[in-house]
């Protein structure tokens, strides 16, 4: 069941936002090479604790962190690792939902450790746009598919990158995954019709490779987690938004003069 929003739960999802947002902020500062992955969780979990908010993936299906910390040719859900060093070179995507005050926000953003390849920058950079060219079309009267078109057609059509089918966006409150299903692939004028009140995520996560992914275990912990299946690069962007009358809204945004024309 979709459920449509009130401006009071708008302006709650965006509370939890702004905490979840401040996170991704300080990640500027920690993530550098040498650091573990496992130093970013530890960040995430003081930061959400001193804000008075929740973790909401801990205890989420028996995932026992605040964060899925993917590094190069992973895509998601992979683990903070305490010897998983990061290196001068490598890209990481730093995926988490925050709860404040029953309100939940997720979002994902990726960061360059140290000096990083062109090739690395350009799939950041490609990722970084499809998110916000699938927002653009994230208004009233449209449809669900005309989100994954505009997020297809310049990743793979116009840039020759793979779109991950498998791992798509979701709605959001009141709990972490709801409906709708938002893929970042699909026909324009497809799918399901885009209403005022619905609060969804776009995350696209693109590859330098094929667009198929497949699952890896942890020997460790068993947990189950993606990679590229051609060993290519990943990035991954995401952002909650509010369907609004008076255009998309986004919940999550780290940075309001880049995002002023969506706040």
């Amino acid at each position: 069941m979709i459920t449509i929003k009130t401006d009071r739960e708008i302006d709650g999802i965006r509370r939890a936002g702004a905490v979840l947002a401040g996170v991704h902020v300080g990640l500027r500062d920690i993530i550098k090479p040498g650091i573990s992955s496992w130093e970013i969780e530890e960040f995430t979990r003081q930061y959400i604790n001193d804000h008075h908010a929740h973790a909401s993936e801990m205890g989420f299906e028996g995932y026992q962190y605040a964060t899925c910390v993917s590094v190069n040719d992973e895509v998601a859900h992979a683990e903070p690792r305490k010897d998983l060093i990061l290196h001068d070179g490598d890209i990481v995507a730093v995926d988490m939902c925050v709860d404040k005050d029953g309100y939940i926000s997720d979002s994902c953003w990726n960061y360059a450790v140290g000096d990083i390849s062109p090739e690395a920058q350009k799939l950041m950079d490609v990722t970084k746009k499809a998110l916000y060219l699938g927002i653009d079309q994230a208004v009233v009267g449209n449809r669900i598919g005309d989100i994954g078109h505009a997020i297809q057609q310049y990743t793979e059509v116009e840039n020759g990158y793979g779109d991950v089918r498998e791992l798509i966006g979701h709605g959001i409150q009141p709990t972490m995954h709801e409906a709708p299903n938002v893929p970042h692939y699909g026909k324009p004028g497809h799918g399901l019709r885009l209403k005022a009140g619905m609060t969804i995520t776009i995350e696209p996560m693109i590859t330098t490779g094929t667009w198929e992914i497949t699952a890896k275990e942890d020997p460790k912990t068993n947990w189950e987690y993606y990679v590229t299946a051609d060993g290519s690069l990943c990035a991954q962007y995401e952002h909650t938004i509010a369907i609004t009358d008076d255009g998309p809204k986004i919940l999550t945004s780290q940075d309001p003069e880049f995002d002023a024309k969506y706040l």
